[in-house]
């Protein structure tokens, strides 16, 4: 089962995402498991203190090494991966997600929270640092909830039918075409003709080409990658 061990500040940030739609389906067959962990519990003294202020100065506090160390070591398993996130880990993207669903069955993820962590965490733990984006969090919650939604769309019966994961966006390496539904006329705007041709062919072709324009006026960076791809693919 896919498992993921969250250590956190807040725990009960994660109750209401983790008990609604797919995710609380996913959590409810036991296709994937959540266990969340409070950072204090593992901090000593009298205040279970888990953070401090930063040597040489500076805004803000970080979090100590202790309490982080106490805590992985307690709930680490030997096939877990630690995982935690900070703005120079390694983009976290569909490949990645892709790659680490078919390597691990259990993760250890840390949610920071304030300026920062003691960098002894990441030399003395040697966690997988991921980064979502060039943007600054409150924390690590959000962050934690996307690894665990994206991993766990990959499990078997998590989303339904196996091709509404293939064909989104990222997955085959464009971004997704234009989508439309019912009516097939809104406001004076007409969905394309070839959508209600019932020729599948065509209809395939069309969602192809969209899909390389789409990705050509908005993700221009994609293209190479996925021109690379299909030329790997032909040899």
């Amino acid at each position: 089962m896919l498992t993921f061990d969250v250590i956190t500040l807040f725990p009960d940030y994660f109750k209401t995402p983790l008990d609604t739609s797919l995710t609380k389906r996913a959590v409810d067959t036991g296709r994937i498991r959540v266990n969340l962990h409070n950072l204090r519990d593992f901090a000593e003294g009298p205040h279970f203190q888990v953070d401090d202020y930063p040597y040489g100065g500076g805004e803000g506090m970080i979090l100590k090494p202790e309490p982080i160390f106490a805590a992985v070591e307690h709930i680490k398993s030997p096939q877990s991966l630690f995982v935690c996130f900070s703005p120079r880990g390694q983009l976290f993207n569909q490949t990645l997600a892709k790659e680490l669903y078919f390597q691990y069955d259990r993760f250890l993820l840390l949610a920071g929270r304030y300026e920062g962590i003691d960098e002894r965490v990441a030399s003395g733990l040697n966690p997988l640092e991921l980064s979502l984006g060039d943007y600054i969090l409150n924390g690590g919650d959000v962050a934690t909830l996307v690894f665990i939604e994206v991993l766990s769309r990959f499990v078997p019966g998590v989303i339904g039918k196996i091709d509404a994961l293939e064909n989104d966006s990222f997955s085959m390496g464009l971004l997704e075409w234009p989508q439309f539904t019912r009516p097939p006329e809104f406001r004076g705007m007409k969905i394309p003709e070839v959508l209600l041709s019932g020729n599948h062919q065509t209809i395939e072709r069309w969602k192809r080409e969209e899909a390389l324009k789409v990705t050509a006026e908005r993700r221009p960076d994609l293209i190479e990658k996925f021109s690379i791809l299909q030329e790997r693919r032909k040899k």
